[in-house]
């Protein structure tokens, strides 16, 4: 159930962007909902395998890889659509391939990312990364950043042809507000990203030299 849940995340996720590229005020502002969901989701596949006891190695993996595809995917289409610069998809997905590509080595010599057998044995670098709340602060971070850039920057797709002139001053007297908020959780969430990769630098260094010794 919880491997199915992340699945369907993933499948939100890319019906949430490719409403944002259709130039429709309806679809638009279903996008924000439908993200709203796939956040929703995010927190509770973990729930479900928990509560189930479906946790395993592979459910582990797969939830990484399921925030991995959503994150991505958001982060590209906005750097594409102009919300976000070009260099912040480009530190996220390479953060990403290091960190998950570390992960593997650790996880070959059977320590998980997360849970009981996590590579994070360091207490400040388990707290940074691997805790439940660096991990859902880093969830909210995220989820704030990507409704924050949706809401902000919907009248610059002329997505308000059939909004009412005193409906759309007043939200275009706000807009300038809404684009600093996001702009700042950007910046915000992206340092997060990187500070939050540091420590599995930091752990996988012993996993490396294990698998060196092996060879």
């Amino acid at each position: 159930m919880a491997n199915i849940l992340t699945i369907l995340r993933m499948i939100m996720a890319v019906i949430a962007i490719e409403f944002l590229f259709s130039g429709r005020a309806d679809l638009c502002i279903a996008s924000a909902f439908i993200t709203l969901f796939v956040i929703i989701l995010d927190g509770l596949d973990g729930y479900v395998a928990r509560a189930y006891n479906e946790t395993s190695e592979f459910g582990s993996v797969f939830d990484i890889i399921g925030d991995r595809v959503v994150e991505n995917l958001y982060w590209i289409a906005f750097a594409v659509i102009g919300w976000v610069p070009v260099w912040v998809p480009m530190v996220v997905v390479s953060r990403g391939i290091i960190t998950d590509g570390l992960r593997s080595i650790a996880l070959s010599q059977g320590y998980t990312a997360f849970g009981a057998s996590t590579m994070m044995q360091n207490k400040i670098c388990h707290f940074l990364t691997a805790s439940r709340f660096s991990r859902a602060l880093y969830g909210a971070a995220k989820s704030l950043v990507f409704l924050f850039l949706i809401i902000a920057y919907i009248p610059n797709l002329e997505y308000f042809n059939g909004m009412s002139i005193n409906a759309f001053v007043r939200f275009a007297y706000i807009q300038p507000y809404l684009i600093t908020i996001a702009d700042i959780l950007v910046y915000v969430t992206v340092l997060m990203c990187i500070i939050r990769g540091v420590p599995v630098l930091i752990e996988s260094r012993r996993f490396i030299n294990n698998d060196k010794k092996q060879v």
